[in-house]
């Protein structure tokens, strides 16, 4: 029988399939379902700061300053002591999903300001999080902000929590960062745990009738695993941090790949909107089942075995292939060229 066993973030999980931060963590029997499935461990949904700070603003003007010309109308709409905020509805729901599951609970903060990081981090840890998931959505969009500070608030985030609480924390990265080792590394000095990649920036649209710029979610798609195997594969063995791939996994294979490039854990999320929780069941006894054909007696024997480390041809996940790969497309029959 394979060992299917994996460590992530110091965390002995029973095989690295990991739901992402995801609505199915919203609904605890969603989440048990997940569990059932064969989850090692799930990924919450995202507390956003500015979702805090929103309720706050929008319940101050609604009992504090209304304007309806009567000196006593704070006494017409009283402060309940009743209502739940969205700041205690997670927590609860953390709790509630600790208390329910088995298997750890790693909790997904999303931040605006470096005293939220800290504060709502600690929150979540002393609600029972194993782990924290710092989603730092950054665009760097400003032409007076340098790569090297846009590196510099991630650290600053980094440090500032890590002094103040004990569960580990992996930094969830965008792809965009101009020599991700590099960053990598200074993470780790940092006091990162891990690292998860990439973040997936949602794209905004253009509205050709109105011309507005619009929201626009579409979930990832296979081609996407690519690029995350292939920093997987340089990073591994280059680092002491856990390796969390997310973005793009849907098929066995893109797991499989993954772990041969040195990933500790897959994130699934998409695959498992358009599908259901029962498709993580299927490449879990698919992915056993292609590791038993392969003679593998580990997942840890499979892991990093053809990262840029163990690979035949490590200048393959550089430019070595860049030529040939534009050479070697031609156009479908029939297509004039």
């Amino acid at each position: 029988m394979v060992d299917l066993t994996t460590d992530y973030l110091g965390l002995k999980l029973a095989n690295p399939l990991v739901p992402s931060a995801s609505p199915l963590s919203r609904d605890v029997d969603s989440a048990r379902r997940l569990e059932d499935a064969g989850a090692s461990a799930l990924v919450m949904y995202s507390l956003f700061e500015e979702k805090i700070e929103a309720e706050e603003h929008q319940m101050e003007r609604f009992f504090y300053n209304q304007s309806i010309g009567h000196g006593e109308s704070d006494s017409f709409h009283p402060m309940p002591d009743n209502i739940q905020t969205y700041q205690e509805q997670y927590l609860e729901h953390l709790q509630q999903l600790k208390s329910t599951l088995a298997i750890p609970v790693i909790a997904s903060l999303n931040g605006t300001s470096l005293s939220g990081w800290v504060e709502y981090g600690k929150q979540l840890q002393q609600a029972g999080a194993d782990a924290l998931e710092l989603n730092i959505y950054h665009l760097a969009a400003n032409s007076d902000e340098s790569g090297d500070a846009v590196e510099q608030r991630y650290l600053d985030i980094l440090q500032e929590l890590k002094g103040q609480v004990s569960v580990p924390i992996v930094m969830k990265l965008s792809s965009q960062f101009s020599s991700p080792i590099h960053f990598a590394k200074r993470l780790e000095a940092a006091g990162a745990d891990g690292i998860a990649l990439f973040n997936r920036f949602y794209q905004p649209d253009i509205d050709l009738e109105t011309l507005e710029v619009v929201p626009k979610l579409e979930l990832s798609s296979s081609a996407e695993a690519l690029l995350r195997i292939r920093w997987t594969a340089l990073l591994y063995g280059r680092t002491k941090l856990s390796l969390a791939v997310t973005g793009g996994f849907h098929q066995t294979p893109d797991v499989l790949k993954a772990l041969l490039a040195g990933a500790d854990v897959v994130h699934l999320c998409s695959v498992l909107l358009k599908h259901g929780t029962g498709r993580l069941s299927e490449i879990l006894a698919e992915m056993e089942q292609w590791l038993a054909e392969h003679e593998y007696e580990s997942v840890n024997q499979l892991k990093g075995s053809v990262s840029q480390q163990h690979a035949i041809d490590p200048s393959a996940y550089e430019r070595a292939n860049y030529v040939q790969v534009l050479d070697s497309y031609s156009s479908p029959a029939g297509v004039l060229r």
